[in-house]
């Protein structure tokens, strides 16, 4: 979700999130996560209780909301699934070998 003020009227909320806000605060399905019975959300707050990221671009005055960990859909743990892919030296790279160290991942695609 983007937005121009940490401050959101409720129906724009819930347009551009896909949370409804009820009495027992903002829901999605079977999740309810408690709010101020408010009439406009406040993104700091409400990233803090979704567990989701927000950022702040100041040059842009744009705040985005990312993706909550609550819904189920972000990752729960740091672990990846260890995968085989051929090295640059054409020997098979298996991701354990890197077990017990610091590894980031990164994927690229180009559509």
């Amino acid at each position: 979700m983007l937005a121009t003020s940490l401050d959101v009227d409720a129906p724009a909320f819930e347009e551009a999130t896909g949370w409804h806000l009820r009495p027992e605060g903002a829901c999605k399905g079977d999740v309810c996560v408690p709010l101020p019975d408010e009439a406009r959300v406040r993104l700091d707050a409400l990233a803090e209780r979704l567990g989701a990221p927000l950022v702040h671009d100041a040059d842009r005055g744009l705040y985005a909301l990312g993706p909550s960990t609550v819904s189920g859909r972000a990752l729960t743990t740091a672990k990846a699934a260890d995968f085989e892919l051929p090295g640059l030296d054409g020997n098979p790279f298996r991701l354990s070998s890197l077990r017990g160290q610091k590894v980031l991942l990164v994927a690229w695609a180009s559509w």
